[in-house]
């Protein structure tokens, strides 16, 4: 085995760039107040229970015949969409035009124990589709459904196809049985009952130790380490600081939810594989007949490209369009390369198909 070589000079420079960073850190951080998320203007336009239904207030009017109805996963809180002033899809599209409303689940508490999947897509999906509808004016709606939020709009469009105009999946995993998907293989063979049988609602910590250890190196250590390295510099500490708040403020899941979600869609892969059904209805992907915009991001180790690029074999349209992003599932919303693509590609598609 060879001996590692140390440079005493390089060695010694570094740990003096280092000792003035962590010194100037403490300058930093005593100027710093409480990050800030969530940046842009909404409006409350309908509520029940945990939920509430915003409209996004732009600059200026909206000039989109169509809203745009945003359904984000239930594992994260929504404001990724809307993270910070220069990394917001929302601000983005409403600066071209377009009329954006969103779901914000909530945080699920003891009350929330047996809410299944039909309660979350055919109850409160669609009464706040009725509700942006009605809010609007208009007969149909665009729905932007991001990640497992994806899953749920492809189920909503499936199952009340007259009330979608365009669908636009963003992140989302059709085929959860693709080769390399880690996450899909660690809890294909787990005893779902028993897990939630166990646990009643999955508390938040649980879910995000496991999303952290798919990359241990990465998340739990290499992000910390280069942490040091902005230490002096206030605008990217509050960036960071941003992320974190995201990624640590997770809500519970509703056990019987989570359950369902589990066996139906990782366990039994039942988009291809057949016998979906949520509550009284089937759930076919060959039911979509509107127009599909599929975006995916090529480096994205928790919906692999495979495992979404299938949903142009299995659906009902023939106007199918997909835009796979290089970037990974939370650049596709925060790098600066998304905010110049993503939010244009989903404008320009839209424009095409009022």
């Amino acid at each position: 085995m060879n001996p590692v070589k140390i440079d005493p000079t390089k060695a010694l420079d570094e740990m003096l760039v280092t000792q003035r960073k962590l010194s100037a850190a403490l300058g930093t951080l005593r100027t710093m107040d409480d990050v800030q998320v969530g940046v842009t203007p909404k409006e409350e336009i309908y509520r029940e229970d945990k939920l509430v239904l915003y409209r996004f207030k732009g600059e200026r009017a909206p000039t989109a015949k169509i809203p745009i109805l945003v359904v984000y996963a239930l594992v994260n809180r929504p404001y990724m969409v809307d993270l910070q002033d220069d990394r917001s899809l929302v601000k983005n599209l409403l600066a071209k035009g377009e009329d954006v409303y969103i779901i914000d689940w909530g945080y699920p508490d003891g009350a929330d124990r047996w809410l299944t999947l039909d309660d979350y897509i055919n109850g409160y999906i669609d009464r706040c589709v009725d509700a942006v509808a009605r809010h609007a004016r208009v007969k149909q709606i665009n729905l932007l459904g991001i990640c497992q939020g994806g899953v749920f709009s492809l189920c909503y469009a499936s199952m009340h196809p007259l009330k979608v105009k365009n669908l636009i999946t963003m992140v989302t995993m059709v085929d959860f049985h693709t080769p390399g998907n880690m996450l899909a293989n660690w809890v294909r063979s787990m005893d779902a009952d028993l897990f939630v049988d166990t646990l009643g609602n999955i508390p938040a910590d649980m879910m995000n130790l496991c999303y952290l250890t798919l990359k241990p190196v990465r998340l739990m250590q290499q992000k910390y380490l280069g942490m040091v390295d902005i230490l002096d510099d206030k605008t990217e500490m509050e960036n960071f600081l941003r992320m974190e708040k995201w990624i640590f403020d997770s809500p519970d899941q509703a056990g019987e939810a989570f359950r369902e979600f589990l066996k139906e869609f990782y366990q039994g892969n039942k988009f291809l594989n057949g016998g979906l059904k949520i509550g009284s209805h089937e759930v076919h992907l060959s039911n979509i007949t509107m127009p599909v915009l599929n975006v995916f991001a090529e480096q994205d180790h928790l919906v692999p490209p495979a495992a979404s690029r299938v949903l142009a074999d299995h659906i009902g349209t023939k106007d199918y369009t997909q835009v796979e992003f290089r970037g990974g599932h939370i650049g596709i919303y925060v790098s600066s390369r998304a905010q110049r693509e993503v939010p244009t590609a989903i404008h320009d598609w839209l424009a095409m198909r009022t």
